[in-house]
């Protein structure tokens, strides 16, 4: 049903006009602010909604399967798995032989800080399949999604780049394995999620092998 609108004519008296007598002006005012008050109430609906869990939500702890069966070298797979990015890249043999010779320059070369990937999770590749690398995608400096450069040559940020990510938003470095350079404000390398392969071209995100199994 269509709201009406009062204008100020509809109150004026004289020339033929009715007075609006004042229990009809009460019931105008009523009814304005009524509406307001349900203006209000309907303004604030998205916010309440918001406070509500969603299904995505309820669901963000659940295990992720991702096909990689399209990977192709050099490219990346961003699933989500508990709120967070989680990239899937498939590395060349020239990236994976530029990872032994940044281990002077990194923080954490041996990734000796357990709490940054699975136990299982060892050397320098940082990964099950060393041609497959599975990170979350948060700069562990303060939670920004670094850039992937994933081609070996001169970057304004680094002149002897070997690959890697960069976050522009406070310079924070990591190769290719998500192993953080030194000398930048991110503490800690790239945290490598729980996962296991299901076959040679599913990975389960969220997941250790042998919970898997």
């Amino acid at each position: 049903m269509a709201t009406k609108v009062v204008s100020e004519s509809d109150h004026r008296t004289g020339d033929g006009a009715q007075p609006v007598d004042a229990g009809r002006r009460r019931f105008l005012t009523i009814t304005t602010g009524v509406v307001g008050a349900v203006g209000v109430a309907g303004a604030s609906v998205p916010f309440i909604t918001s406070w509500m869990p969603s299904a995505r939500a309820k669901l963000a702890g659940a295990p992720v399967t991702v096909d990689i069966s399209a990977l192709a070298e050099g490219q990346r797979i961003i699933a989500e798995w508990r709120g967070q990015p989680i990239w899937i890249v498939k590395r060349s043999k020239a990236l994976l032989d530029a990872l032994p010779t940044l281990d002077g320059q990194l923080r954490d070369p041996k990734s000796d800080n357990l709490d940054q990937q699975p136990n299982y999770i060892k050397g320098e590749n940082r990964s099950l399949k060393p041609e497959i690398s599975v990170l979350v995608g948060l700069c562990t400096h303060l939670g920004c999604s670094p850039e992937m450069k994933a081609e070996i040559r001169p970057e304004p940020f680094d002149p002897n780049w070997k690959g890697g990510y960069f976050c522009p938003c406070h310079k924070s470095k990591f190769d290719m394995a998500g192993r953080v350079f030194q000398g930048v404000p991110a503490p800690t390398n790239l945290v490598v999620p729980p996962h296991y392969y299901e076959n040679d071209t599913t990975i389960v995100i969220g997941v250790n092998p042998k919970e898997g199994a």
